[in-house]
């Protein structure tokens, strides 16, 4: 399946619309985790931890929402949009959803 955040996928017409699909993925980030963070945050780098947690997350999100497209028919998904936002008391849990237009090329 072509998933692309563009609104159309060149030399391939849109021969019908079939709607809105969407995936969502909440998880949480352990205290290990955060306190690696946490330390990464003070002496500077990157956060491996956290941006496996980050992947996985979407990618779970994005198989869920072409999981939903297949089942509507499509074998494509454009317009893909990729939201990202912390959730939970302190901040403890990452959701991303995913949202794009279901169609057939």
């Amino acid at each position: 399946m072509i998933i692309t955040t563009t609104p159309s996928i060149e030399g391939h017409p849109v021969q019908s619309y079939k709607g809105v699909v969407t995936g969502e993925t909440i998880i949480g980030a352990n205290v290990l985790k955060d306190f690696m963070a946490g330390l990464r945050d003070f002496f500077g780098g990157r956060s491996a931890a956290y941006e496996k947690v980050l992947a996985e997350a979407k990618n779970t999100s994005m198989r869920e929402m072409q999981e939903r497209a297949e089942a509507m028919g499509a074998n494509a998904i454009i317009g893909v949009d990729i939201d990202y936002e912390t959730i939970g008391e302190g901040n403890t849990m990452l959701m991303v959803a995913c949202s794009g237009t279901a169609v057939v090329i």
